[in-house]
């Protein structure tokens, strides 16, 4: 992939609107951070290249590149990417009790990668009140602090980076499908620095159709109850079309037709529902708010998730015929929304005058997914 500046990356992702606020050009330099969900840039920078454009998953992001670099195989622009195994699962025994969403398997796996000194570190989502933060965590007791969905767009890759600065390695990551594609080119060694040592020890992946503009949905929310009391707030698989509002003693629940219009702007060129570039990936089980889907990709991926089941941190079940045609025919849709949408703008495998692309991929790729 060719490399520019913080400029070109004002030019191409903050200044169009198209950051997503992941947080993967925050703590490498002075010149970002993030302010309620958005990436803020506070000064000029004239490097030609930096870490800030390189990392960022909306801006020259060679597709087939990153495949080969991460799966050995070249992007073949399948609805839920390459993976090696399928299954529905849940927390497992081994677990204590926790006020987890859904199954609980992210949970789970961050406790025993922590507890086994699989991870030296793990990097989560935690929140303030009801906004989103990232969080280092490096005692298993304290992942369940971070447990349950937040929809609004974090800067969640920033602790990365600033881990990664104090030395921290065989990091965990949790994270959705933009912070997960930002990994995964951190991971490629883009700026060619040597010596290089992937800090990652592995990569969980959240699934993710949108995430809601923060600065829009804290007066949304506002409106509608004291953020103050707000314990959870939750998005029901289909046909439910709500979303729910915990507090401390109530559950309001709101359309999603008025949620929809919040979503940034950022996530309509997002072709990733699954987090593909994970070493493994989950999300909610549709019809089974206390299962998850669970889909490995990596060789480490699938021998870390053997581990945990043989010492009863997740169960696997087979997962229903139905579930992964409802799931695969869902990410094929957003995946060919987001690269029509990339081409009608001129966003996609731009010629090479000057001008960046979103995405790049190869012609028969994007004729396929496209239709």
């Amino acid at each position: 992939m060719k490399v520019y500046g913080s400029k070109e990356l004002m030019e191409d992702v903050i200044g169009p609107g198209l950051c997503v606020g992941c947080g993967a050009c925050i703590n490498l330099c002075p010149y970002f951070g993030s302010y309620k969900g958005k990436t803020a840039n506070f000064f000029a920078c004239t490097l030609p290249e930096g870490r800030c454009f390189a990392y960022c998953p909306k801006v020259e992001v060679d597709l087939e590149e990153l495949s080969l670099k991460t799966f050995g195989q070249p992007y073949d622009g399948g609805p839920l990417g390459h993976y090696r195994l399928i299954k529905a699962s849940h927390a497992g025994p081994g677990v204590k009790a926790g006020g987890f969403q859904a199954g609980g398997t992210i949970s789970a796996l961050v406790s025993f990668g922590l507890k086994t000194g699989y991870f030296k570190a793990a990097v989560l989502t935690d929140k303030e009140r009801i906004l989103p933060v990232p969080r280092l965590v490096t005692d298993p007791d304290e992942v369940f602090q971070c447990s349950g969905s937040k929809y609004t767009a974090a800067p969640t890759l920033a602790a990365l980076n600033q881990a990664v600065s104090e030395g921290y390695s065989s990091i965990g990551l949790v994270g959705t499908p933009c912070q997960v594609m930002a990994a995964a080119q951190m991971r490629t060694n883009p700026m060619k620095q040597e010596p290089f040592n992937d800090p990652i020890a592995l990569v969980l992946g959240l699934f993710c159709t949108w995430s809601l503009d923060f600065r829009l949905f804290e007066p949304y929310i506002s409106e509608v109850v004291d953020i103050n009391e707000v314990v959870k707030v939750d998005i029901p698989p289909p046909p439910a079309e709500i979303m729910e509002i915990y507090t401390r003693d109530s559950k309001i629940e709101v359309p999603l037709e008025e949620i929809r219009p919040i979503v940034s702007d950022s996530c309509a060129y997002c072709p990733d529902m699954t987090s593909e570039f994970s070493d493994i990936s989950v999300g909610v089980l549709e019809n089974r708010p206390d299962r998850n889907t669970l889909i490995i990709r990596t060789d480490r991926g699938l021998k870390f998730v053997e581990e945990a089941e043989k010492a009863g941190y997740v169960v696997l079940e087979n997962l229903p015929a139905e579930s992964l045609d409802h799931l695969s025919w869902a990410a094929g849709n957003k995946k060919k929304r987001a690269m029509l949408k990339a081409g009608e703008e001129g966003r996609l495998n731009t010629a090479a005058d000057g001008r960046r692309s979103l995405f790049r991929l190869a012609e028969e790729t994007r004729i396929r997914i496209t239709g």
